[in-house]
Formats: structure tokens, sequence, C-alpha cells
């Protein structure tokens, strides 16, 4: 350990000894918001058929897109907050990441080496305004939390709809509400511009949590005149395509609205200081939407496939990339961007030759693949603590789900859903532990459960809730909305075996505990092992 960490400071001292007055090296602004998936107007040219994405409107993604690529792609390591950050930020694999891979009960291990200090200790300027890594106890927080926040002039926007609403029926009209929500990004901004040392390159992370449960019911159609009957026939099909969902959807795609607006103040503010030009502009999210199925905590596209779209100075513009890219990719590009090589133990590799190409299509003939997985997001959604482990292969046309624990719920015990009891909507909506607590609590998570009984939508409470065979199997070119499992056709018997076989070997490769081991390591309860899951030193670099 004290040799990895060793070699890390090296690498860093030898950096910073290179450096000159005027730093050349570009600024990173990443901009990373709270469970948005893939929705952005540039992106429903890329949907193949009626999407979301003919709806909302978000022009400030749309002009990185422009002037850079999107990665058509791109998914997170985990779909819950803590391990997919925990991924991102030390370029491992969530497992790999000791209890940095669970959400309550995490804790960050020091040892591991996270981008943004480093990037520091080489002489970037960095800072941050709202979520980076929670939650959990961290021993030596990732980003030096406290130390390197800028968000003095408040977090409002982090509930854009629910403080803009409450402005409204105060008197104030939804545009100044609006820029008054907006200033608070732009001053935050200005704070960390103001405190960096002339000539420094710097490192910015903008982590808004606006798109995260929970927001203003109708706030979709009242602040951004979404028609929630604009999106029928437009929803993926384990959603039920009624007014009630759609209205959510609505509401959910006015928060992407008001975050896209966010990375707009940041851009003008680039643009104005003269810095755009050498800044490497980065936007995704940390996986997809809550309170709907196959969405957060799940390994179908809806659940781990995100948004990733990324400006690089003086690139190439207008360009879609098919590489596959995983999250945890993101600390070694930074890395590089900085004039650093990759810390021992990471797992992602740098994308930066994918970004300062000019080719569309695929680049790196070697980024075929992804690995996603999960164990734990809330700790109390089974009995005993007991998570839901599950890994994932997704290549193109397929992917593959394997399951370890399919006697489980994936998406915790039915709580108060039984065969003759159903809590009242108002507590669904409300209250994530009331059911199925690895689901955000959701106007939409209260229908389905509403009309499960309903022979027409049982389905739909099938796909969201039910029990799991130990493996899945989707031909997406067949069933883009991996509602068909083909795991136990004979016609698929070739194929589910081998990306069986692939994922097992990744995962073997990697390092992963829950195959390397006994398979224990995150069968133990966080609350009550003085313990921590102590982190894997990784294995072989992913695509290797």
């Amino acid at each position: 350990m004290k040799k990895t960490i060793l070699l890390s400071m090296l690498a860093i001292v030898s950096a910073a000894a290179n450096l000159h007055a005027a730093d050349k090296r570009f600024n990173i602004v990443f901009c990373f918001a709270d469970d948005w998936g893939r929705y952005a107007s540039c992106l429903a040219p890329l949907a193949g058929g009626p999407s979301a994405n003919e709806v909302v409107r978000t022009p400030a993604i749309d002009r990185v897109a422009r002037e850079g690529v999107i990665f058509r792609n791109a998914y997170v390591n985990a779909p819950s907050c803590t391990p997919c950050r925990s991924a991102l930020l030390s370029g491992r694999y969530f497992f790999n990441t000791g209890r940095a891979a669970i959400l309550q009960g995490a804790i960050w291990d020091s040892s591991i080496p996270a981008y943004p200090l480093m990037l520091k200790e080489a002489g970037y300027h960095i800072g941050k305004s709202h979520k980076v890594w929670s939650p959990g106890r961290p021993v030596d927080a990732p980003y030096g939390e406290q130390q390197h926040a800028y968000e003095k002039a408040g977090r409002d926007f982090c509930d854009f709809s629910e403080n803009v609403t409450r402005l409204v029926r105060n008197g104030m009209t939804f545009t100044d509400a609006k820029e008054k929500m907006l200033g608070q990004v732009r001053a935050n901004f200005e704070a960390f511009l103001a405190a960096r040392p002339q000539g420094q390159p710097f490192c910015y992370w903008f982590g808004p949590t606006l798109t995260h449960r929970m927001w203003e019911k109708g706030s979709g159609k009242a602040l951004w005149g979404i028609e929630p009957d604009s999106l029928k026939g437009r929803l993926p099909k384990f959603l039920p395509d009624v007014h009630e969902v759609r209205e959510d959807f609505a509401d959910y795609l006015g928060e992407t609205q008001a975050w896209d607006a966010g990375v707009g103040v940041l851009l003008k503010k680039l643009e104005e200081i003269g810095e755009l030009g050498r800044t490497l502009v980065v936007i995704s999210g940390d996986h997809g939407a809550p309170g709907f199925p196959h969405g957060k905590c799940n390994l179908y596209d809806f659940g781990v496939g995100v948004s990733l779209i990324a400006r690089w100075p003086g690139g190439k513009g207008g360009r879609v990339v098919d590489d596959f890219v995983n999250l945890m990719d993101l600390a070694p590009t930074f890395l590089e961007t900085g004039g650093l090589k990759p810390a021992p133990g990471m797992n992602g590799r740098s994308i930066v030759n994918v970004l300062k190409s000019d080719q569309s299509g695929q680049v790196d003939p070697t980024r075929t693949y992804v690995v996603t997985g999960r164990e734990r997001h809330v700790a109390a959604a089974r009995e005993g603590f007991m998570p839901y482990p599950h890994r994932a292969l997704r290549v193109a046309g397929f992917l593959y789900i394997h399951n370890f624990k399919p006697e489980r719920w994936p998406m915790g015990a039915p709580g108060g859903v039984t065969d003759t009891a159903t809590p009242p909507a108002e507590e669904l909506e409300k209250n994530t532990f009331v059911a199925f607590p690895d689901m955000d609590a959701s106007p939409t998570k209260a229908w389905i459960i509403q009309h499960r009984n309903d022979t027409e939508w049982q389905r739909h409470y099938d796909y969201a809730f039910g029990k799991r065979p130990a493996e899945e199997l989707y031909d997406l070119g067949k069933d883009p909305d991996q509602i068909h499992n083909v795991a136990a056709d004979p016609a698929y018997a070739a194929k589910r075996k081998e990306m069986a076989g692939q994922l097992l070997k990744i995962l073997k490769e990697a390092g992963d505990p829950r195959i390397t081991g006994d398979g224990q390591t995150f069968e133990r309860t966080p609350f009550t092992d003085p313990e921590p899951i102590p982190p894997r030193k990784g294995g072989k670099k992913k695509g290797k």
C-alpha cells in the first residue's frame, strides 16, 4: 500500500516540477447531475424511434454536443450514487473500492487515490459546488469536501422546482425566480474562480441534485410548459403509457431543462473570462431516472446508461462515437488532461485519444463492452440488510445480466404491499421505505402498485418489482427496451454461454470479491461489522 501511494506521489511531484509560470494545461469543468440518464434534445436523432428526447429542450447541452462529441454507449459502473461516484473518483470498478462500494454505511478509504486530489497536488486549483461523494463517513473525503466547497451563494438550485414554485406562489414571476436560482450557480462558480491563483489551471465539479427525487408535482407543465400528453407513445415500453406516468416523466424533464440552464451559466462565464477555448467540458449523470421501473438501481440501459457529452478544446465538433465507455474511465482521462499517469490500481482507461480524434463511429477498436453491477443500495431494503448482488455485460446488440441471489427481491421487500393491502398513494409517492425501497417513492411507483392486479398493467408491476431468474439475456435488435428475457431460449444458448463466460473472465481478472473470494464480502452487514470491506488492488484494465 505504501509503495502504491509513493508511486502516485512521485508522478505528481514530477508533473508539478515541469510546470511553467504560465501553466498551459487545460482546465476541467465536470457537470454531473444526480439521477440524470440519457435525456437531452441533442440525443433525439439517436433514439431510433419516438422518444422523450423529442419533447425536452436542452440548448446548453446541445451546444456542447455541436462543438464536441456525444458518446452513444456511455454507462455508469453502478446505478447507485455512492458506488458510481466511488468508481468515477478512483478510476476503479466499484467493487474494488472497499466499503465505498455501497450506499448507506459507506466509508471512503484514504489509501485509494482520488483524481481531484491528485490534480491538486500537481498544481490544479480544485473546487466543487454541491454533491460529489455521499453519503457515508469519509476517512479522508475524496474531494476534500468542505475545504474545496464553493456554495456560500446558496444551494437552492438543487431543489429547483420546489424553490421556484414557492417563489412563484409568493408573487415572483417564473423568469425572476429562475434567475434567482441561476444567480446562485453563477455566484458559486465566480467564487471558485476568484480563489484561483493567477495562471493556475482549474478543475471544477458542478454537482446539483435537482434531477434526484423529489420534485414539485406538475412542475414540468407549470414551469416549463411541457405537456404530459406530448409524451404519449414516446415512453419506453416498461412504463405504463398513462397520463399519471406521463406527468411524472414530464416533471423529470422539467428538472432536466433546469439542469441545462445551470450548465449554460457555466459556459457563459467561461466565455466571459476567455477560458472556454482552453477548458475540457464534460457533462454526464450518475445513473438513470429515479422512481421509475428499470431505472436507478437496475442494470438495464435505462438504469446504467447515461449521457456523456464532452467538448475537447480545439477538437472537431458534431461527432457521435460508438465506443463503449464506463464512467470510471473519466478519472484517468482527467489525469491525462492534467499531465498525469493513471494511479496504480485503476481499472479505467483514458478516453483522451477518443476526444482528440476527428472520427465518428467506432474510434478505439478495443472499446466493445462495459461491465456494470450493484450490491447494496438502501441498507434495510431486504431482511437482514442483505444486498441484491448482480453484474452485467453490455455489448453491441446484447445485454447479459447475472443475478447471484435470485431468491431475493431486486427492488427490496414488498413491505406494506400484500395480496389484500395497498399503502395509500400519498405514502407511495413520498415515502421510499413503505415498499420496495430500492425504488424511490414517486407517482409512477404508486400508480403501478395500485394497478398491480389489473390484467392490462400487471406485467408492468412484474417488470418493476418481481423476482428475477439467475440469468437474463436481451436481444436489443428485437427488444430495445429489454423486457423479453431470452436466456432460457435454446436459440440463444450459444450467445448466453459466450457472454456469461466473458463476464466471468472480466470479473476474475478485475478481482471482484463476489467472484474471487468466498462471495461473502458484501454480505456482511455494514452497521454491525466493525471492520470495513478491504479495498482490492484491482486487476487488468478493461479492454486489455
